[in-house]
């Protein structure tokens, strides 16, 4: 029986469909990334953009298709989350201007959204890339205009969109030579498609995945903010603000140069029915008021950020002792080892959850050292512990430690008794001293620097460059040590994971003390989770 049109309740369950797929499948489009480990988070971005759709659109009583996917849209624009939940939220708003003034949707009228998605979502990007997400979504937008000339059942319609967008993202890994060169598609393509199919397979019946609707959480933009001295910050006020208005783009372009004038850090999203503003600037009076103008005002807030700083700065902790330490680990065995070594506060994080700045100087305000030692352990926390020097008023030194055995090395080499140069100087020697591997699994087929890698091979990194692929662990890891250990070596440490068995690791330390038995032998519970084994040769 042939389907004209798409209700509002169907499109409403659709979407907590599509969003429960995306959440099922996000590891799956993490692992997209050109390094074939599992650390990417594409899916998660999207995931949590949708989510947020998916609350604002499940309250909406309203049964109309246009007030259901204007309610997506708004959450959505509310909820995005990096680059690929901008773009997201971006598509959402052309498909919700697709639909107004719809109570239902026929071909015509989702052929008109497909192509309005793209539209929008081209647009909102300063320099549009192919062989990403945009691709997809416009060449699902052409063949739906193409289609609708000749297919008026929705279910074959969307059938044949999204048969012709898969083969779109097939095409994104001959479009950008680091997706060809890894042998994947684009990330957030998959995750448009991933969203698409779960509407389809709502409307089918293929797959129906009811969501409550408990969820309270609200996914809301996380706007970073650069940390500077007082007399570095220009313009004061941090002014942000929704503007309740349908803001033409032309009027949108109008009021961002206007904005432009006034400060900096400029955001400017428009979604349907909103515009959402955030500008630095000494003169928030004139920004709320060109606002004014176009609309009326909600969520409003101006801080001082000068005040701010200085309020941080006056905020003193007692001090009562020379040196503090803060660590980054990741896993309840690691954790309780920084412990052992009277690290003061742990920050959880890791490969796949970086903290921020913010997380940082919290646990630096918690502690009571007149110098406090930072441990990022993780190239990609560097930076974050870094701005943290800016925000406290105590002597901070960041250790530039990618790892945790370069973290647990540098401890080992403190001198209580010794100044703070004296100390940074030599755990940073000791640092450079100490071989660094890790033992996880491989997400797809690749090959890495002449090393040929199979999906679900075990992969072993020596300085976060894969070195070795085996088909067992025990191959791997046996291989992996070999690499590591050399004439000059004297101890081997095992941190092992949250997968790993006491009797699996015991047999790996009898088969170390038979191989190496002139070296020390270390092995620990790390609990870490993708990483079976951590690795370090001294």
């Amino acid at each position: 029986m042939e389907k004209i049109n798409i209700t509002g309740i169907e499109l409403k369950q659709g979407l907590k469909v599509a969003g429960q797929f995306l959440e099922d499948n996000k590891e799956k489009i993490n692992a997209l990334n050109v390094f074939p480990v599992p650390d990417g988070d594409t899916g998660t971005n999207m995931s949590l953009t949708m989510k947020s759709a998916v609350n604002k659109s499940s309250n909406t009583d309203s049964e109309s298709i246009s007030e259901i996917m204007l309610a997506a849209s708004q959450g959505s624009l509310m909820g995005a989350r990096g680059n690929s939940g901008v773009i997201l939220s971006q598509l959402f708003r052309g498909f919700a201007i697709g639909f107004k003034d719809k109570d239902v949707a026929d071909v015509d009228t989702l052929a008109a959204a497909f192509k309005e998605a793209a539209n929008t979502a081209y647009k909102a990007v300063m320099k549009p890339t192919e062989g990403t997400i945009l691709t997809v979504a416009r060449e699902m937008g052409e063949k739906a205009e193409e289609l609708k000339k000749r297919e008026t059942d929705v279910l074959v319609f969307l059938e044949k969109v999204i048969e012709h967008g898969n083969e779109a993202l097939a095409k994104t890994q001959d479009m950008l030579p680091v997706l060809k060169e890894a042998g994947v598609v684009d990330a957030g393509g998959k995750g448009l498609m991933t969203i698409v199919t779960g509407i389809y397979n709502s409307l089918s019946g293929i797959e129906i995945v009811i969501i409550e609707n408990n969820e309270e959480e609200q996914y809301k933009d996380v706007v970073e903010h650069k940390f500077l001295d007082t007399e570095d910050i220009k313009f004061s006020y941090c002014t942000e603000f929704m503007v309740n208005c349908d803001m033409s783009d032309l009027e949108l372009e109008q009021f961002r140069n206007y904005l432009a004038n006034l400060g900096d850090s400029l955001m400017a999203v428009k979604g349907e029915g909103l515009t959402k503003v955030h500008v630095h600037t000494n003169n928030p009076g004139k920004a709320i008021e060109k606002a004014l103008t176009y609309g009326y005002l909600s969520d409003l807030k101006i801080d001082n950020m000068k005040l701010q700083y200085e309020k941080v700065k006056e905020e003193k902790k007692k001090v009562d002792k020379k040196y503090s330490f803060v660590a980054v680990s990741t896993g309840e065995g690691i954790d309780k080892i920084f412990e052992d070594m009277n690290v003061d506060q742990i920050v959880t994080g890791g490969q796949t959850m970086n903290p921020s700045t913010e997380d940082i100087v919290k646990a630096i305000e918690k502690t009571s050292g007149e110098n406090v030692f930072i441990l990022p352990n993780n190239s990609n926390i560097i930076l974050a512990a870094e701005q943290s020097k800016n925000l406290c008023d105590r002597n901070i030194i960041v250790l530039p430690t990618k790892t945790i055995p370069q973290g647990i090395t540098a401890i080992f080499s403190f001198d209580e008794g010794a100044s703070p140069e004296e100390n940074e100087s030599q755990m940073l020697e000791a640092i450079g001293d100490v071989k660094s591997g890790q033992l996880t699994y491989a997400v797809r087929d690749s090959e890495v620097n002449g090393t040929k890698i199979e999906k679900d091979d075990f992969i072993g990194l020596l300085e976060n460059k894969i070195v070795v692929s085996g088909s067992t662990k025990e191959i791997a890891i046996d291989e992996l040590i070999e690499k590591m250990v050399d004439e000059d070596s004297s101890l081997i440490t095992i941190i092992y994971g949250e997968e790993i068995s006491e009797d699996e690791v015991s047999q790996l330390e009898d088969k170390l003390v038979e191989r190496y038995p002139d070296l020390d032998i270390e092995v620990l519970h790390g609990g870490q989770p993708i990483y079976y084994y951590i690795i370090s040769v001294e």
